[in-house]
């Protein structure tokens, strides 16, 4: 009984922060709700008796993929910066 309502829960968690991550705009902020999302994921893989798949979910979905979106925002915002301010031509 317990567990249903549990399993319940962290689906409607699951769909509530699935649609902000669809919803949000801005790429950082983004990579902080699919943390969250990922983080919700773990949990509802735990109530559903899967330890390890949750363990690879927040290693993978909470650090990693997240990690990586902010750094190549990062990067490509310093390209796009370095193109901006490179030598300019005269015409």
């Amino acid at each position: 009984m317990i567990a249903d309502v549990l399993v319940a829960v962290f689906l409607l968690a699951t769909a509530a922060t699935g649609t902000a991550v669809a919803l949000t705009r801005e790429p950082t902020r983004q990579a902080l709700v699919l943390s969250a999302y990922g983080l919700v994921l773990g949990g509802l893989m735990v109530v559903l008796q899967a330890p390890d798949v949750a363990l690879a979910q927040v290693a993978v979905g909470t650090a990693i993929v997240p990690l990586l979106v902010v750094l190549t925002v990062a990067k490509v915002n310093r390209e796009l910066g370095d193109r901006d301010d490179g030598p300019q031509d005269g015409s």
